[in-house]
């Protein structure tokens, strides 16, 4: 049994919009993704911490979730800023168990257990938020609160389930640079989250991503690209 993270995998089995005419580190990178997740087995947890699916509707995702799905142990998805096909929980999962779809949960406004040798760990997040996402609007602020009230409902599920040991997945960053995300990392902080992993950058952000330990929370970045398409494990 074992506890993996892998954010941006962009599948795109019916949207058709496929990463590799990006090039570089995208090229192939199906036939990467395949290698990397062969070594998932019965019983592991792979969360996908955003952009999971170029999908515009759950529909259009289908073909994606029917892709992870055949890799063996539970897959828990958190939304990132591309997957569009993203409905409520009720909806989402309907969908899933309509079309035969086992052992995919969604990381929103809950958490979920990984046991380990120590004792279990919650895993709890959010999408987040990102500097990319303001321009100063009252409305962005709402959105930006509600992702704080997001991930604090997560936090609690913890909480409220006697869990002391965290573990956080967002898709964006809530350090980058010089950008911190103050509401998110009091969050962080004040739960006592013993790590954050995270994906959204690609490419040359991925140089200015924060990783390592920063007021007890140690952050990493999981994306894609930018660990070669292969799953971090984080318990064995």
């Amino acid at each position: 049994m074992a506890l993996y993270a892998l954010a941006d995998l962009h599948l795109s089995t019916l949207a058709n919009k496929p990463m590799d005419i990006f090039g570089g580190a995208w090229a192939g990178y199906m036939e990467k993704l395949a290698c990397g997740l062969s070594v998932l087995r019965e019983g592991d947890t792979l969360v996908i911490p955003g952009d999971f699916s170029w999908g515009m509707s759950l529909g259009e995702a289908l073909g994606d979730f029917c892709w992870i799905a055949a890799y063996p142990g539970r897959k828990l998805l958190v939304k990132g800023n591309h997957d569009l096909w993203w409905d409520t929980v009720a909806k989402m999962t309907r969908f899933l168990d309509e079309n035969g779809i086992a052992d995919i949960g969604f990381l929103h406004n809950r958490c979920f257990t990984y046991d380990t040798a120590s004792g279990p760990v919650a895993l709890c997040g959010t999408r987040g938020w990102f500097y990319e996402e303001e321009n100063g609007s009252a409305h962005d602020e709402k959105i930006r609160n509600r992702e704080v009230l997001r991930l604090r409902a997560s936090l609690d599920a913890a909480k409220n389930e006697g869990l002391t040991r965290i573990y956080c997945f967002m898709h964006y960053p809530p350090l980058y640079g010089s950008y911190r995300c103050e509401p998110i990392l009091e969050a962080l902080e004040e739960y006592g989250v013993e790590q954050c992993f995270y994906g959204h950058l690609h490419g040359e952000s991925c140089k200015a991503a924060w990783q390592g330990v920063k007021n007890g929370v140690n952050y990493r970045l999981v994306s894609g690209d930018s660990v070669n398409f292969q799953p971090i494990l984080i318990e064995p």
